[in-house]
């Protein structure tokens, strides 16, 4: 028989870039957190105001395992391309304390705190040291250099200044 085996890369390939931020923060090296570096993953605690989110994203190499721990989350992922008539499914849910969610690798997905009052909290583990994220809208609208309107437009089947609109909006922190 045969055997095939899709390694999971730590790395798409290095920026050189040494002070990555998210969420507004500086990332912490895993080469430096010895507890993680070489087992593959990584683990996060997520603190969300009252209506905040963490915005439709992608982990382009690891599965999140979400967990809620106080309050209550809205989250849901896409699935991949399907053949017509299925196209993308959209799969959601309301979370509460003590309830997990599994988003599988490379999905984009979000989660959302839908309350106005009270904050939330969550533990994301990934399955990997090196997950990647990336941020849809920031990646689309707020790439340097910009992707071209006249591409992002047609993608999006929307008039040029709206293109224009969007990428003239300040992409770093969309997370609340």
């Amino acid at each position: 028989g045969i055997l095939l085996f899709y390694p999971s890369l730590c790395c798409s390939y290095c920026t050189g870039l040494m002070a990555v931020r998210v969420n507004g923060f500086v990332c912490k090296n895993p080469m430096e957190i010895a507890g993680l570096n070489t087992l593959g993953i990584s683990i996060a605690r997520i603190d969300y105001a009252p209506l905040g989110q963490n915005p439709p994203h992608t982990h382009p190499r690891a599965t999140e395992i979400l967990t809620v721990l106080e309050g209550t989350l809205y989250v849901g992922f896409v699935t991949s391309n399907q053949p017509a008539p299925n196209r993308n499914k959209f799969l959601s849910k309301m979370l509460n304390k003590g309830d997990v969610f599994v988003f599988p690798v490379g999905l984009i997905h979000f989660q959302f705190n839908p309350n106005p009052h009270q904050p939330a909290v969550a533990i994301a583990a990934l399955s990997s040291q090196n997950p990647g994220a990336i941020t849809i809208a920031n990646a689309v609208f707020g790439s340097d250099p910009p992707i071209s309107d006249d591409v992002l437009a047609k993608a999006f089947q929307v008039e040029k200044n709206t293109i224009d609109y969007l990428q003239a909006q300040f992409w770093e922190n969309n997370h609340n």
